[in-house]
């Protein structure tokens, strides 16, 4: 059932089919008016789909029932999926206001099809009665998905508490707006004017050059220092002035944590007691119950047992790190005691010193042209794709650059890819998609990144952190690109949550091989391969301080859980419940006026919610899954074919286990990946 706009409204270019190329996005005719219109129109047209659903008198079928349903709300998913994208990457005062009023429709909408009884009822009736031997392995996938989606979403509670879990999603959609919106105000309301010349001790030529034209578009002299990741990262990591370093470091570990508008701790917690109230609803004890019994560490018990098995190998090369750490700081530095603001200071002077290597002079092989470049190549080794560049494509900001991609002449995907840091912009790196893979429908993808400007001089010269990040990104990107399912709701990284990271982070394997370097890593001004003597230090990079990382990592899981587990009601301080968790992994001492929760996005915001253990689950998998690549060669196509085929292209079509197993032969183990890191 294909949705249809009886009249097509040229004044509302949303309320129309997308007649450009490629059917991309008419983004230079959308305007913020139109929004709302169209969000209510898509919702009004899939409910008038789910009543034809509902209202057929034959008996309920996978054909007339469950492919109905899957149908519905293309249009609205469309739609909503341009107004949040927006919203993350050129947000305005307008776009905010918009999506918070957006967002409680469609929190409504989902529950108005969640808990219709007689819709619910048809799905139950061919779940229980389907011969399921008619279906194939994705029809049952899509069947099962379908039917626990409404148990899970309240189709068995009664009329009151399905009055209170609308309440409840509601509630929680403003809240998770609004904790987004106060981490981007506080992040872009922060400068820090240096009029000094002196001030600027250490710091790269690259990020003076940067931060004097952020000065000069500002009308001001001197050189201005944001919050912006490409900037406050390199200054905290290279200024020789540490009194700046503790400015900086406590200006960014403020944000939604100072008495203003902004403050993020009670949105913190209403929303870990509204996840609480929703999951009791539900039948279930916690948060944390609720959402691992849809993913691959299907327990609070097991996450635990992951997170704390890896703790145990890394404390040890953490503490031999820390001391040595503390050890040069006194004895090169002057320093006797290393604050937070001094962590990644010492840490690259440690490392410059160890490994005899200054990242900055790797900068200059790491322009983003050739990386991208060399991405473009790498995978068409891997996966025989092509990427042609569109500049006629409509995009939302003139940055963005959009690519056709090819898979042996066929047209696969549109990617867009937006890297640089604006107003109205997000921090962090993310993929998304305009529009998922299904039959007869190829996907649009994004993505965005916030990498180191060009200047008046230079390209966009990359960080080899940046550099990770573009892999990583471009792993998901893959994910949604070589999708070839039948179903938008199966399709690319419609995956497990601790499975969909596995693709983004075996590809930053290839940034340390050295096939894969002499590929883009190449001088931006001669052209010139990275010389042979800095290809085995890069790897060493990987390996440096891996303790410390580790704990790191592990310390934001276990927050995460501890605000989503059983217990979560009883928090009523934000930091003090914060400090109580992740003491036992900090090396520097705690500061009153910080909190990280406070701007812990990907789990108050985004969708990582008693799930942020899985960066590091996922590391596990893609250590073991990367082995095989190394046995038989990074470039292997028979290697390369397997993953496509049993991971890539199928989406979540089965189950997690299933597809990795098919592709590696065994289950996986932590082995691999505490080896690489040498905690073993």
């Amino acid at each position: 059932m294909e949705e249809k706009l009886k009249t097509i409204t040229l004044s509302n270019p949303l309320l129309s089919h997308f007649k450009a190329d490629f059917e991309s996005i008419p983004f230079d005719k959308i305007k913020s008016k139109h929004f709302i219109p169209a969000i209510k129109k898509g919702i009004n047209l899939a409910l008038d789909n789910i009543r034809v659903i509902c209202n057929n008198v034959d008996k309920p079928t996978f054909e007339n029932t469950n492919l109905e349903l899957e149908s519905c709300g293309s249009i609205l998913g469309r739609n909503s999926s341009i107004l949040f994208n927006l919203n993350s990457a050129e947000t305005t005062d307008e776009i905010q206001l918009i999506t918070s009023q957006a967002a409680p429709l469609l929190t409504k909408f989902q529950n108005d099809i969640n808990l219709n009884e007689v819709l619910f009822d048809r799905i139950r009736y061919v779940y229980e009665n389907n011969d399921q031997k008619n279906l194939n392995s994705e029809q049952k996938t899509l069947l099962e998905k379908q039917y626990k989606g409404f148990v899970r979403n309240g189709a068995l509670l009664g009329k009151s508490e399905k009055k209170k879990l609308r309440i409840i999603d509601a509630k929680l959609a403003k809240l998770s707006l609004s904790f987004g919106e106060n981490i981007l105000a506080e992040t872009q309301a922060y400068e820090l004017h240096i009029k000094d010349e002196k001030k600027l001790r250490g710091l790269p030529e690259s990020l003076v050059e940067m931060t004097k034209s952020i000065a000069d578009k500002k009308g001001k002299k001197g050189w201005i220092i944001t919050l912006d990741y490409p900037i406050y990262v390199p200054f905290i990591t290279y200024s020789e002035e540490r009194e700046l370093r503790k400015e900086i470091t406590l200006a960014f570990g403020k944000r939604g944590y100072q008495k203003n508008k902004n403050n993020n701790t009670e949105i913190i917690i209403e929303i870990i007691s509204l996840r609480k109230q929703r999951a009791k609803l539900l039948g279930y004890n916690s948060h944390a119950e609720f959402i691992l019994e849809e993913r691959m560490a299907s327990s609070v018990s097991e996450v635990k047992k992951f997170l704390e098995e890896l703790a145990i190998k890394a404390f040890p090369a953490a503490e031999k790190e820390w001391k040595a750490m503390n050890t040069y700081a006194k004895s090169k530095l002057n320093l006797k005691k290393i604050e937070k603001w001094d962590s990644a200071f010492v840490s690259e002077k440690m490392k410059k010193a160890e490994l005899d290597l200054d990242e900055l002079e790797l900068k200059p092989f790491f322009s983003l042209h050739n990386v991208l470049s060399g991405i473009f190549e790498i995978v068409k080794k891997l996966y025989d794709l092509e990427f042609k560049e569109n500049c006629d494509i409509q995009r939302y900001n003139n940055e963005v650059r959009v690519f056709e991609v090819y898979k042996n002449t066929k047209f696969y995907a549109l990617l867009y890819a937006d890297f640089f840091p604006r107003l109205g912009k997000r921090d962090g790196a993310w993929m998304t998609s305009f529009r998922s893979q299904k039959i007869n429908q190829r996907p649009h993808v994004s993505i965005v990144c916030n990498f180191s400007r060009p200047t008046k001089t230079k390209p966009s010269l990359l960080t080899f952190q940046e550099v990770t990040t573009l892999f990583h990104e471009f792993g998901h990107a893959l994910h949604g690109i070589l999708a070839n399912t039948s179903y938008s709701s199966l399709s690319g990284t419609n995956v497990y949550w601790d499975f969909v990271e596995l693709p983004s982070q075996i590809m930053e394997n290839w940034c340390y091989e050295k096939e894969a370097l002499l590929i883009y890593a190449k001088h931006y001004k001669t052209g010139k391969a990275l010389p042979r003597k800095f290809i085995e230090k890069i790897k060493k990079i990987k390996n440096f301080q891996q303790g410390l990382h580790t704990l790191r990592q592990l310390s934001l899981g276990y927050l995460d859980m501890s605000y989503h587990t059983k217990n979560s009601n009883k928090i009523n301080n934000v930091k003090k419940h914060e400090k109580s968790v992740i003491e036992r992994f900090q090396f520097t001492r705690d500061i009153d006026e910080n909190c990280l929760s406070t701007s812990f996005s990907h789990i108050f915001q985004g969708g990582y919610a008693a799930g942020y253990y899985s960066y590091k689950w996922a590391e596990v998998i893609e250590a073991h899954a990367f082995e095989l690549f190394l046995e038989n060669g990074i470039f292997d196509k028979k290697t390369s074919a397997k993953f496509h085929d049993n991971i890539l292209s199928k989406g979540g079509t089965e189950h997690p286990m299933i597809l990795y197993k098919k592709f590696r032969g065994k289950v996986p183990n932590s082995s691999a990946l505490l080896k690489r890191a040498g905690l073993i």
